[in-house]
């Protein structure tokens, strides 16, 4: 293996779809082992010195490193190189956003179809899974992540996992769906009210349609993260709602449901366009529930543009 080349190392449950979808390095599929084929590259790689290896410390594990050096011999210099492609992902070209503008308008879709279906006495995993029968049913390849469906107290579960909870006339409901629609992810969450839904309710939900926007606003390329997440953490400060906004305001897209940038509190690093990113304020209050709205938004040279579309007005259903 020449080093000016590039090999993608896979193992023969991929001998057909590497054949099928790698066209710009050559496939090596290893026969004992991943680690294994990877040492005797760097073995056939012919310099005086040691070999410079590139590895992402949060995804290498110690045992993994410690196999490579004990199969080269100590000929590797280690060079740690956290998030490299990470960096490369975040910036979306015109067939990659084409494909998630897809995937968000199918999730946009599927969410306001299955409105009818949620209604009290329905159980939260009936909810999931209707959601993603429809997706599948729209020509998704399945869901971007496990769907949430939380009602009553439990909507005040950020992640809660749908549960044999019955739906009750009274409550708050949060449905947080993504799809992966040719190989590209989307994220949408909303949030609706089983019956009338009182005043105190409403004013939070207005508050948090409110941090959204605000988020939404300042999204342009050069703006740093952190600024996003704190025009949402503004919003809910003014309206006494802050201490209920436990989580960051948002995450890039993409191939992955979590990629880079995070638009967490003091994040540095800056927008660019062609970057997609969730916008997801939310408050979360114990004994009562949660709300939160969720769109997937890309980043344009004339700031931010909503990729999914479903209303983001109080349902009461």
């Amino acid at each position: 293996m020449a080093p000016d080349r590039s090999v993608l190392l896979a193992d023969s449950r991929y001998t057909f779809q590497a054949r099928q979808e790698v066209s710009s390095a050559r496939v090596h599929i290893a026969k004992h082992g991943l680690l294994r084929a990877a040492a005797e590259a760097i073995r056939q790689i012919r310099r005086s010195g040691p070999v410079r290896v590139a590895y992402p410390p949060s995804q290498t594990t110690v045992a993994q490193k410690r196999t490579v050096d004990a199969q080269t011999r100590g000929r590797i210099r280690w060079v740690a190189a956290d998030n490299l492609v990470e960096r490369l992902r975040a910036v979306k070209d015109e067939d990659e956003l084409s494909r998630m503008r897809d995937a968000a308008r199918l999730i946009s879709t599927v969410f306001e179809q299955a409105l009818r279906f949620i209604r009290p006495g329905v159980r939260e995993a009936e909810v999931a899974a209707e959601l993603e029968y429809r997706m599948r049913k729209a020509g998704a390849a399945g869901p971007s992540f496990e769907t949430i469906v939380a009602a009553g107290a439990r909507s005040a579960w950020a992640h809660a996992r749908p549960s044999s909870k019955l739906l009750m006339k009274n409550e708050l409901v949060v449905l947080d769906q993504g799809a992966i629609l040719r190989a590209y992810c989307s994220d949408m969450t909303r949030t609706v009210f089983l019956g009338h839904c009182p005043k105190k309710i409403r004013r939070m939900y207005a508050a948090v349609l409110e941090a959204q926007e605000a988020a939404k606003s300042v999204i342009r390329p050069g703006v740093k993260a952190g600024a996003v997440d704190a025009a949402a953490r503004s919003v809910l400060r003014k309206c006494g709602l802050a201490r209920y906004f436990t989580h960051s305001t948002g995450h890039g897209l993409g191939l992955e449901v979590h990629e880079m940038p995070r638009l967490g509190r003091g994040e540095p690093a800056r927008l660019e366009a062609g970057m997609v990113v969730t916008v997801e304020p939310g408050v979360y209050v114990e004994g009562l529930g949660g709300i939160r709205i969720e769109d997937d938004v890309v980043i344009t040279p004339r700031g931010g543009q909503d990729l999914t579309t479903a209303s983001r007005e109080l349902f009461e259903l």
